[in-house]
């Protein structure tokens, strides 16, 4: 087992309660055909949620993103990760308590009619 993986399991192991709010909405895709891995490894980095088969990638963001040094380092991040062919929707932390408004970004952004 690769390290990227031990540290993933481990993630998911102390899920943040966002990240649990968020897993409650986001596993429903799967009855749609759109499982959602958690703390899913992509390169070396590792995010919050992945949907592989439509290479979509959900982050929770707190406030600490809004500073400029942690933002520059998400731009690359993304950038990085963006190049090898993801797209990413970065959401608020808040975000994750309104199921109702967190299905319908990410349904959106599958472009499912639903």
């Amino acid at each position: 087992m690769s390290e990227d993986t031990k540290r993933a399991r481990q993630m998911r192991k102390n899920a943040t309660s966002v990240e649990d709010a968020a897993w409650t909405t986001l596993r429903t895709f799967r009855k749609l055909g759109y499982p959602v891995r958690r703390q899913h490894p992509i390169g070396k980095f590792t995010v919050d949620f992945a949907i592989t088969k439509a290479k979509l990638i959900i982050e929770f963001d707190g406030g600490i993103h809004n500073h400029p040094e942690v933002s520059a380092r998400d731009e690359k991040r993304d950038a990085k990760i963006a190049s090898e062919g993801w797209r990413i929707l970065r959401l608020s932390n808040d975000d994750a308590s309104h199921p109702d408004h967190l299905f319908r970004i990410v349904a959106d952004a599958l472009e499912l009619d639903v």
